[in-house]
């Protein structure tokens, strides 16, 4: 199971394995506190794309969309994520405020197409 939880939420061991999938390291926590297996940053849009989008829900769909084409094109970034679904329950670690127009939202989506072998 693959599952998204905010940065700002306390960890719970029902996280299984916890990642952060940011490019950028989150303002306002620091390292040491933050229960975390990994920080897989190449996983995040790139700089352009996450400056382009600006977390503006009007360019969600092509947001996805361009976020895809970036993922499709490394999947060693997020081949990691798959294999670790399979041992257990992996939840992914984001720092934006929208909980509904954000990167972790769109890498689970792709994620569960690709884990599906769709």
């Amino acid at each position: 199971m693959i599952q998204i939880k905010r940065v700002y939420e306390a960890a719970d061991k029902m996280d299984g394995t916890r990642l952060l999938v940011e490019r950028l390291w989150p303002r306002g926590v620091k390292k040491e506190s933050l229960q975390i297996e990994g920080w897989l940053k190449d996983v995040g849009p790139s700089t352009e794309l996450r400056k382009w989008f600006s977390h503006d829900p009007a360019k969600w769909d092509e947001f996805r969309r361009r976020y895809f084409v970036e993922l499709e094109g490394n999947p060693d970034s997020w081949h990691p994520i798959i294999e670790a679904a399979r041992q257990g329950t992996v939840t992914l670690i984001y720092s934006s405020h929208d909980t509904e127009h954000n990167n972790a939202v769109a890498l689970k989506e792709f994620l569960k197409h690709h884990r599906s072998g769709k």
